[in-house]
């Protein structure tokens, strides 16, 4: 056995079954193991789309997802993959394959320093060296894994995966639980609650890895509290719930600031603020923060009271304590959700982006996965699509990346290959990855793959509208009669110009054994006063 066959043998026992990546010369110790060792090596079309794969896939399995990629530009590329990993907080391994030993630290043809590189975006980044692999190993996945979690970068030179080895596999470290509140504080956070007649929760990205995520509903259904979610944390708890008021801080994000600034205290249940931070929306709300860790404000925010540790010790505590008294009503909530759903769908001549949102909804099952991608339709889908159960709602809103949606797409299909699964994308997203197509295509399955195009790149359009700028260098130049070709690698193309036609294509695409590529010629008008109200 040479170290690279220990390096598979250890992550496969760690439950990875995927890896993806891009080859070269060397590479190929590492992945011919992969191939006797049982871990399947996924190629992708770009590294950056192997370390977004990989990031969805530690984020829906708990294991780390695996991604390589070889030396200089290879490591470059993977970057943008990773750093999505370490602001999302999903547990990973990032394998670069390096020059032999001995050549490190030399002027040689595409050599860099991998560790400057990925030291301020990954948890850690270790050299891996003979005679020290399988704890290397274990120190990986143990870091991968602890909260928060994030991606761990290890660099391996050709030489070393080639070296013979006598190494024991190393025991498989499991993700360590934080600890648990003490008592005392548990009871001020209570007290606290107590004292509120108004209090609303809002749910963030930290909750999504609790090990009971039903425990966020026993909390809010207990206390007969509304509840709002971040971006990340949609599907927590089904949106359909009658407590729920919908997503903060996204399209229309001022009618759900008026609500919240309606209470009389805003708990937030493992809120990270990486997606958006609490004095944005906040006000002069009392804050109980119950997270993974302190609350990141700005200093003006009026922390009540704080918890901090184990999420699942902190929230089932609270969610076992009597029940509040609260001054709101049922009613206001569904007054509430109304008025926001109207204001998401303003009336509109042409076909639009929430029509279109809505088609692709009604089309994909309650247990459906969307993965999607970043742009002006992020903010319009957040705030509007129903998530009815965790990992359903795949997006980026830490790294907030274009270029996520596709491979995150092709991930969850590994992941959860018997759920029906959709892709939205905006068009300049699918400029940048309609390449991973041939990926999907490889790998087969059901994947409506929805491009809504509408010739800009129009979150920016907004905001140089919004800042009395020239609209320049924002046009995608699309053709507005012009047919969308037949195939894309392989992919068959249809082209929609309404709703009724979307929806009736992405079930049509749900029932087949491959991805088709829906083009949504849409107008996006509605995004200058939906986006940003």
């Amino acid at each position: 056995m040479n170290n690279a066959d220990l390096i598979v043998a250890t992550l496969r026992q760690a439950g990875i079954r995927h890896g993806f990546g891009i080859p070269s010369g060397n590479v190929l110790p590492l992945m011919d193991a992969m191939r006797r060792g049982g871990i399947d090596f996924v190629l992708t079309a770009h590294e950056g789309s192997a370390g977004f794969a990989a990031e969805v896939s530690g984020r829906m399995t708990g294991v780390p997802g695996l991604c390589l990629a070889t030396l200089g530009p290879g490591a470059t590329n993977l970057a943008t993959g990773i750093g999505s990993a370490f602001l999302d907080r999903s547990p990973m391994i990032a394998i670069t394959c390096n020059l032999n030993t001995d050549q490190l630290g030399r002027r040689l043809q595409m050599y860099i320093d991998h560790h400057a590189l990925f030291r301020p975006i990954t948890k850690a980044s270790l050299p891996l060296r003979t005679g020290n692999i399988a704890k290397t190993l274990a120190d990986a996945l143990r870091i991968a894994l602890a909260e928060p979690q994030g991606p761990v970068h290890l660099d391996l030179p050709e030489d070393v995966a080639l070296a013979e080895t006598r190494e024991a596999l190393p025991e498989i470290p499991s993700a360590a639980r934080l600890v648990a509140p003490e008592t005392s504080v548990l009871d001020a956070a209570y007290r606290r609650l107590a004292q509120a007649k108004r209090p609303v929760a809002i749910i963030g990205a930290d909750a999504r890895r609790m090990r009971d995520p039903a425990l966020l509903r026993r909390f809010v259904e207990r206390h007969n509290m509304p509840f709002a979610v971040t971006t990340m944390a949609k599907g927590l708890i089904d949106e359909d719930h009658p407590l729920s008021l919908g997503c903060i801080e996204r399209a229309c994000r001022q009618v759900q600031r008026q609500f919240l600034r309606r209470a009389d205290l805003i708990i937030g249940l493992g809120y990270d603020t990486v997606e958006v931070e609490y004095e944005a929306w906040i006000g002069d709300v009392p804050l109980l923060h119950v997270g993974l860790e302190p609350a990141d404000t700005d200093g003006k925010v009026a922390l009540a009271e704080q918890v901090t540790g184990d999420l699942d010790s902190a929230i089932g505590d609270l969610a076992s304590r009597p029940p509040l008294e609260l001054a709101w009503q049922l009613e206001e909530f569904a007054d509430h959700r109304a008025c926001f759903n109207a204001a998401l769908r303003p009336p509109v001549n042409a076909f639009a982006p929430h029509q279109a949102i809505d088609a692709v909804r009604a089309a994909l099952p309650a247990d459906g996965i969307l993965s999607f991608d970043v742009g002006a339709h992020t903010h319009q889908i957040a705030s509007q699509w129903i998530a009815h159960g965790p990992h359903s709602f795949l997006i980026t809103n830490g790294w907030s990346s274009m270029g996520f949606g596709l491979p995150a797409a092709i991930a969850a299909k590994l992941a959860a290959p018997d759920r029906p699964s959709v892709c939205i994308l905006g068009d300049g997203c699918f400029q940048m990855t309609c390449g991973e197509l041939a990926v999907a295509r490889r790998l087969g399955g059901a994947l409506p793959v929805v491009v809504l195009d509408d010739g800009w790149l129009s979150l920016i359009q907004v905001k140089q509208a919004r800042r009395n700028l020239a609209i320049y260098g924002t046009d995608l130049a699309s053709p507005e009669d012009e047919a969308p070709p037949a195939h894309y690698f392989g992919v068959p193309v249809v082209a929609v110009r309404d709703a009724q036609s979307l929806r009736e294509a992405v079930t049509r695409a749900l029932g087949v054994d491959h991805p088709v590529v829906i083009e949504a010629r849409i107008d996006g008008s509605h995004y200058m006063t939906t986006v940003y109200d």
